[in-house]
């Protein structure tokens, strides 16, 4: 495991005892919704498409989702970003989450795609977790077990 995954792993823990199942203790939601505003504008901008944006998603542990279409990148199949409500966390994913497993995302998943997308996001302070960590078993705190088997569960998907 690297330095970066133990860094990523404890914030995770400490995010999972951060506040309720929806948002962390302090949540605020306009402040979060305009910087989730300003992603899909950069995105748009980045990859001179439209995206496809859902931003409603109410009693949900995630902010919203982002997909690039797959005619705006160079990859091999569309782009899901999701922004969660908790510590600036991000996940990309290309096409819907888990539909490729880590060795079959390395191939059509253009470095210059995810680069731009990992730019961008660091540029407005996301924490980019890799899709292969967020799947991984959930055992944290929360009482979520019967809903949440994955830590994708627990912060890009709750509902």
């Amino acid at each position: 495991m690297t330095t970066d995954e133990q860094h990523l792993w404890a914030l995770l823990r400490d995010l999972d005892r951060s506040g309720g199942a929806e948002f962390p203790a302090g949540y605020d939601h306009a402040a979060t919704r305009r910087r989730f505003d300003q992603l899909v504008a950069d995105i748009d901008t980045l990859f001179s498409c439209v995206s496809k944006v859902e931003r409603d998603a109410p009693e949900t542990s995630y902010h919203g989702w982002i997909i690039i279409p797959v005619n705006a990148t160079v990859s091999a199949d569309f782009i899901t970003v999701i922004v969660s409500n908790f510590g600036d966390l991000a996940t990309v994913t290309l096409g819907n989450p888990v539909s490729y497993d880590q060795e079959e995302t390395d191939y059509p998943f253009d470095s210059t795609d995810h680069g731009r997308i990992t730019e961008v996001l660091t540029g407005l302070g996301y924490i980019t977790v890799p899709e292969h960590l967020a799947w991984a078993d959930y055992d944290g705190v929360m009482n979520l077990r019967s809903h949440a088997r994955s830590w994708f569960d627990r912060f890009f998907f709750w509902t």
